[in-house]
C-alpha cells in the first residue's frame, strides 16, 4: 500500500513538471514572451523634430537603372553609374548621354573632360563620349574600390580592402599610399568594418576621409599626414550610429559637410567645423535595406540622393 502511494505521487510529480515544461516552452514562443525592457528600438528614433530639418524634398526621378551604384554631380550635370552604364542628365532630369561598358561602374567622378570609372579593383578613364581613354593597372584581389576625390593633378582612390589611400598621377601612376593616423592618440589607422570608405575634396583643395569605424571625419594632406578631424557618435540625430557611419559625405559650395547613413538612414548637414547643423531626411523618408543613398550636390547646395531601394534620384531643396 505504501509502495502505491509512492508511485501515485511520482506519477503526479511527473504530470506537473510536464504541464510547467509545455507552459514555459509556450511562453517563450515568439508573441508571447514579455517584451524586453532593455531591446534597442531602433522605430522611435525614426521621427526627428520638425524644427531639424532644413531641407525639403521637391522632386524625384527615375533613371531606368536595375542595379544603381554611384552618384556625381560636375558642372551642373549628374553622372549616375549603374549596371554596365553611365548617363549624364541635366538637373530637371532630362538625359544627355547614356554611355554603356563591358564592365559594370561602382564609382564615378568626373573632373574636366576626365570621368573616372572604377570597378572591384581597377580604375578606368574615359571621356565625355563614352570612349576609354586609360586603363590604370589593377590593385590585388583584396582590394575593394570604393570612392575617388580629385585635387589638380592628384587623383586620391579610396580602398576599403586594404583600408588604403592611394593618390595617383593623372596617368594613373602610383604616386603615394597611407592607412590613416597610426601614432600614439584617439586615432588608430583606418578602421573600415564594411565597404564604408569615401574620400573627397573640398573647394579649397583639402582631402578629407571617413574613417567609419570611429564615426569621424579626418583632413589629410596629400602625402598622408593627419591635419585635423571631428566625430561625432550616438543614436541622436546630431551622431552617426551603428558599426561605420557615415557611408557616404559631400560637400556643399560653401564647405559645409552632407552626410548619409547606413542601418539608421538619413542624411544630415554639419557646419565646416563639424558641428551638426540641421537634417536634410529623415529615416521615416526611407524604406528597405537600411542602405546609405550615395550624395550629391549642386552649386546652388541642393542636394541629390541616389535611393538604391527605390532606384531613383530623390531631390532635396533648402527650406527658405
Amino acid at each position: 500500500m505504501k509502495n502505491k502511494g509512492i508511485v501515485f505521487f511520482l506519477i503526479l510529480l511527473g504530470a506537473v513538471i510536464v504541464v510547467l515544461i509545455v507552459f514555459d516552452y509556450r511562453s517563450e514562443r515568439p508573441g508571447r514572451s514579455e517584451a524586453n525592457p532593455f531591446e534597442f528600438n531602433v522605430e522611435e528614433y525614426k521621427s526627428v523634430d520638425p524644427s531639424l530639418i532644413n531641407y525639403k524634398e521637391a522632386k524625384n526621378f527615375r533613371i531606368g537603372f536595375e542595379s544603381p551604384a554611384a552618384i556625381e554631380i560636375y558642372n551642373d550635370k549628374i553622372y549616375v553609374a549603374g549596371d554596365n552604364k553611365l548617363k549624364v542628365i541635366s538637373l530637371t532630369g532630362d538625359l544627355l548621354a547614356d554611355l554603356t561598358f563591358d564592365f559594370q561602374p561602382l564609382i564615378v567622378k568626373a573632373d574636366g573632360g576626365s570621368i573616372y570609372l572604377a570597378v572591384k579593383n581597377q580604375v578606368f578613364v574615359v571621356g565625355e563620349d563614352g570612349n576609354i581613354l586609360a586603363e590604370w593597372e589593377p590593385l590585388g584581389e583584396n582590394s575593394h574600390l570604393t570612392a575617388i576625390a580629385v585635387a589638380g593633378d592628384n587623383v586620391f582612390v579610396a580602398d576599403a580592402g586594404n583600408r588604403k589611400i592611394y593618390r595617383y598621377s593623372p596617368e594613373g601612376e602610383i604616386l603615394s599610399e597611407f592607412e590613416g593616423k597610426v601614432d600614439e592618440g584617439d586615432l588608430h589607422g583606418f578602421i573600415i568594418p564594411s565597404p564604408s570608405f569615401d574620400i573627397a575634396v573640398n573647394s579649397e583643395d583639402e582631402l578629407w576621409v571617413v574613417n567609419s569605424g570611429l564615426h569621424s571625419l579626418e583632413n589629410y594632406t596629400f602625402d598622408g599626414n593627419l591635419r585635423r578631424h571631428w566625430k561625432r557618435s550616438g543614436i541622436s540625430p546630431e551622431g552617426f550610429s551603428g558599426c561605420c557611419n557615415p557611408a557616404h559625405f559631400t560637400f556643399l559650395n560653401d564647405g559645409r559637410f552632407v552626410t548619409s547613413e547606413k542601418g539608421l538612414v538619413r542624411v544630415k548637414t554639419y557646419k565646416e567645423s563639424g558641428e551638426f547643423e540641421g537634417v536634410v531626411a529623415a529615416p521615416d523618408k526611407f524604406d528597405g535595406e537600411g542602405q546609405a543613398p550615395d550624395i550629391a550636390a549642386d552649386s546652388e547646395n541642393n542636394i541629390y540622393a541616389l535611393d538604391f531601394d527605390t532606384k531613383m534620384i530623390r531631390v532635396f531643396n533648402p527650406v527658405e
